[in-house]
């Protein structure tokens, strides 16, 4: 059965994209820690980030480095933080989180956004790529 990445990815289910390469594909987290939560995944639905072929492997990490430059240009905060923990979508992903203290890098914080402040996050991270 198709990830809801994958079915992101065949547009069944409809996303914010940022951006996507012929391997990888970077769209906003419907349900962030911070503004401008951004999941990078790779095209080829794998489960486990480390059972990835090697080069996908190494794309999806320099993907995800471009992704972030952007967001760090685009999104006031002090790093953008990198995580992998891949336990609640069986295919393996990449999180993107703007943080300005520890706590935003947690779980148990989430932002609310609207239609209208996704699209502008998605935008403006979209013009520094």
């Amino acid at each position: 059965m198709a990830s809801i990445f994958t079915k992101i990815l065949n547009k069944e289910i409809p996303c914010y994209k940022i951006a996507e390469t012929k391997n990888c594909f970077a769209f906003l987290d419907i349900n962030p820690n911070t503004k401008g939560h951004v999941l990078c995944i790779p095209k080829n639905e794998v489960d486990y980030i480390f059972d990835m072929e090697s080069k996908t492997y190494s794309e999806l990490l320099d993907f995800s480095k471009t992704i972030a430059i952007a967001i760090k240009k685009a999104i006031s905060c002090n790093r953008v933080a990198m995580t992998v923990i891949g336990l609640e979508v069986p295919h393996a992903h990449v999180h993107l989180i703007p943080i300005n203290e520890m706590r935003d890098i947690g779980f148990k914080h989430k932002k609310k956004c609207t239609d209208k402040e996704f699209i502008e996050i998605a935008k403006k991270i979209k013009s520094f790529l």
